[in-house]
């Protein structure tokens, strides 16, 4: 190794090529004193062989490790910046009418009897706590969602047992989860560790799910749930009396812009004596629809009395229709992708709604 191709090496080469060939006082020399020492410490080689006559002499071999591959260093940086944003479950908040601190908050709402829909907002603070106290098993910690079944109405108490687990991801703050049958629940949202241990930063107010036939599935966006909004945060408990989470509550006044009031509060009319006999009538109104719902083939094309119907990525489908007061008939039409297949099934309904006599008590007496 001569003194022009060690020239080429920066110093941190060099450095690592005489502590690694025992070269004494490495740590403080310069380049020039680095190379010196270098090409001294290979011409003694050569000559400790030479007088040994264990091999002719030839040049020392001073092994130079490789310089990194440029390409290779920025993969792997940004595939730890995916895992990074992946782990991170910091959430910016919730534009609202109100300014407020920042802070954690969770909200688990009913969207029918088989989905529930999870809600949070995370602080900076709490991820950096959940860092510190899992500590090295922090590398291995993966984002948990946990369904925790409620077995009485004590919320936070031991019979909250863990049904479900489901692993998500940063960058979101809302999750749909599928519920296979009716229960009490709450979810939690925080990191699980490797050797099970779970580190909670947020917990959910307490809901229980309608049965089947009590409610269909609701769309899933805030905007198309607006007409149907007071059953959402009925079902969510947020008119029960037993339900202490204010979180609920903020979440609907923000993204719907108004405030959450019970029905009876709503339709209690204002104080005008001059109008006591038309506030004091008793009314009574009633309206009906119907659900189809039915499978076909996943590409296939399905209408409901001409109007198309989409079909679901298993090839299930689910519509509602009007159920006027007569006789009716549905034709439900499937065909196939292109067109060659077609099945028609036909529904006959009616419905014959009639109003009685409104009777009032003295009448019923007599």
């Amino acid at each position: 190794m001569t003194n022009a191709t060690l020239r080429d090496k920066p110093v941190r080469d060099l450095a690592r090529l005489a502590k690694q060939h025992g070269v004494q006082g490495w740590h403080s020399m310069r380049k020039d004193q680095l190379i010196r020492a270098l090409v001294r410490r290979a011409k003694s080689s050569l000559a400790r062989q030479a007088v040994g006559g264990s091999a002719p002499p030839r040049p020392a071999a001073i092994a130079v490790p490789k310089q990194p591959n440029p390409e290779v260093a920025r993969r792997i940086a940004e595939a730890r910046e995916r895992l990074a944003k992946a782990k991170n479950l910091v959430t910016a908040p919730e534009g609202g009418r109100t300014v407020r601190q920042p802070r954690d908050r969770m909200v688990l709402m009913v969207r029918g009897p088989h989905w529930l829909h999870a809600f949070w907002e995370i602080t900076p603070r709490s991820v950096a706590r959940a860092q510190a106290a899992l500590g090295p098993e922090w590398h291995a910690a993966r984002p948990m969602l946990r369904v925790l079944r409620i077995e009485t109405g004590l919320e936070g108490s031991a019979s909250a047992q863990v049904v479900r687990e489901i692993e998500i991801h940063g960058g979101v703050k809302n999750w749909f989860i599928d519920v296979r049958e009716p229960m009490r629940c709450r979810v939690e949202i925080g990191y699980l560790a490797g050797s099970g241990r779970f580190h909670a930063l947020g917990r959910s107010n307490a809901v229980t799910t309608p049965t089947a036939s009590q409610s269909d599935t609701l769309d899933t966006h805030w905007g198309e749930i607006v007409g149907d909004c007071d059953r959402i945060y009925a079902m969510s408990g947020g008119f029960s009396p037993e339900n202490n989470s204010t979180e609920l509550q903020e979440l609907f006044e923000e993204r719907l812009q108004r405030p959450m009031v019970p029905p009876a509060a709503r339709s209690l009319p204002d104080d005008d004596d001059s109008d006591v006999e038309e506030r004091t009538a008793f009314q009574l109104e009633v309206d009906a629809e119907v659900i189809v719902y039915g499978a076909t083939q996943p590409n296939a094309r399905v209408t409901l009395q001409g109007e198309p119907v989409k079909v679901q990525p298993d090839g299930t489908f689910r519509v509602r229709a009007d159920l006027p007061n007569k006789r009716q008939v549905l034709p439900i039409i499937a065909s196939s992708a292109d067109g060659s297949r077609r099945h028609m099934i036909v529904m006959a309904l009616e419905r014959n709604t009639k109003s009685l006599e409104p009777h009032g008590r003295e009448s019923m007496d007599a």
